[in-house]
């Protein structure tokens, strides 16, 4: 396709788009190759930014640890490997993701680049290069069997990796003689693969989406039915709570730099200023909100990096710690910034979140809490929808439910809030739609 018509195909796309929005905002059209080289950009910093804290060796055998962990909840690859090779194995895998994407000839837009991100956040303690292909594979055969182009499926592909731990868990995890724990864990991480882009097309109505992480409620009910089996034949497992401490001096530094660096690509994108962001500010971000076609790719990087400022700032505040799950968080709410997210939706349940952990038994500043906040803001949907007070409720309830479901997949599901996320939405949209006599 030439330039000119690729261009002409993307103003088409857009207007397809934007059809029924009032304001039509006048921003600039970057092309898709551009964009994809600034997403690259970052993942390649990340990658570097590991041979910042350890040398090469450190780093491979980091990776090897990495590589051998069950990687259930939570297992912070910071402590598991060393944060070299975290780093390393976060930039790694968003490199994979998007090399993936582009050999599948995938717009670079608001979706793609919140699962890009995501995979990167969670490849910080969770996710790793061994554990993420089974999914990928099994997600690969069901387009085969379904005559359909990849590409169709490429998002239920990477978020869908969420249940990564659940082929390690397998492979390492369970005491099975080493070839049979990697093939057992590979067959069943293909199986997981297989079946969650036909379960997520359905899920999506259980919430209605009011819950950003439909995959991570998705994954949820795939490991919870895959948890059930490995118990009946008596293959259990204690939770996991290993998480690193005493790195906010460094990452203080670090993150508020690599976020400013968003809001100045942003704007640089969007001729040094802030049209377009109070139109997308205005916006509920329920499924399906993309910002990068809505609002354009400059606006969207804008959003992203305030979301990252702010997040990284709560953290600091509540005297949290910022180690691997905790950045995870950050990256994943970075990367919906493009997607649904943005200050005016994922305030009001940063405030619902602390409200509860004044009251309930949970530390404000503990990793579950602050995981608590960050994931939580998968509800962002619902304040950006229905005001700001039902943001702090959902909040709230968020903050009960997410500490009482994880048992239920036993920590094979990385997005543990996207399934808290999904039944409090579920719970709680209508209750607030019979109330404002709202239909949706």
């Amino acid at each position: 396709m030439s330039k000119s018509n690729e261009a002409h195909s993307i103003r088409e796309n857009l207007t397809e788009k934007r059809e029924g929005i009032k304001e039509e905002e006048d921003f600039v059209l970057v092309p898709d190759n551009t964009k994809y080289f600034i997403i690259l950009g970052y993942a390649l910093v990340v990658i570097l930014t590991g041979f910042l804290f350890n040398t090469p060796l450190e780093i491979f055998q980091g990776l090897q640890d990495i590589l051998a962990a069950p990687s259930i909840l939570v297992s912070d690859y910071f402590a598991v490997g060393n944060i070299g090779s975290a780093f390393v194995n976060s930039g790694l895998l968003m490199v994979i993701a998007i090399g993936i994407a582009r050999k599948s000839r995938v717009n670079m837009n608001g979706p793609l680049i919140a699962a890009i991100l995501t995979i990167g956040g969670f490849a910080l303690f969770g996710k790793n290069l061994y554990n993420v292909f089974p999914i990928l594979f099994g997600v690969f055969l069901y387009s085969r069997v379904q005559k359909e182009k990849f590409n169709k499926f490429i998002l239920p592909a990477f978020f869908g990796t969420a249940l990564g731990p659940m082929v390690s868990q397998v492979s390492f995890g369970y005491d099975f003689p080493l070839p049979q724990g990697i093939l057992l864990g590979i067959l069943f991480g293909t199986l997981a693969g297989f079946v969650l882009p036909s379960l997520a097309a359905h899920f999506v109505r259980f919430h209605q989406g009011f819950n950003l992480y439909n995959i991570g409620f998705t994954a949820g009910i795939t490991g919870m039915f895959f948890m059930a089996v490995f118990r009946a034949f008596g293959y259990n497992h204690e939770a996991a709570a290993i998480v690193s401490s005493g790195n906010n001096g460094i990452f203080s530094i670090y993150l508020g730099l690599f976020f400013l660096s968003f809001v100045v690509v942003g704007l640089f994108y969007n001729r040094w200023g802030l049209k377009g962001y109070k139109s997308l500010l205005d916006r509920s971000g329920q499924l399906v909100t993309d910002f990068v076609t809505l609002n354009g790719f400059g606006v969207s990087m804008i959003n992203m990096g305030i979301l990252g400022l702010i997040s990284t700032l709560y953290v600091i505040m509540v005297n949290g710690e910022l180690n691997g799950p905790i950045i995870g968080g950050i990256f994943t709410i970075v990367g919906f910034g493009a997607f649904g997210k943005h200050t005016k939706n994922v305030l009001p349940i940063f405030i619902g979140i602390y409200l509860a952990t004044l009251v309930n038994i949970w530390d404000v500043n503990s990793t579950g809490a602050l995981l608590g906040a960050l994931f939580g803001t998968t509800l962002a949907p619902i304040p950006g929808r229905f005001g700001w007070q039902y943001g702090v409720l959902a909040g709230f309830l968020h903050m009960a439910m997410v500490m009482n479901v994880g048992g239920l997949h036993g920590g094979m599901n990385l997005y543990n809030n996207g399934f808290s996320g999904g039944f409090v939405a579920a719970f709680l949209v209508p209750i607030i739609t019979s109330l404002k006599k709202e239909v949706i």
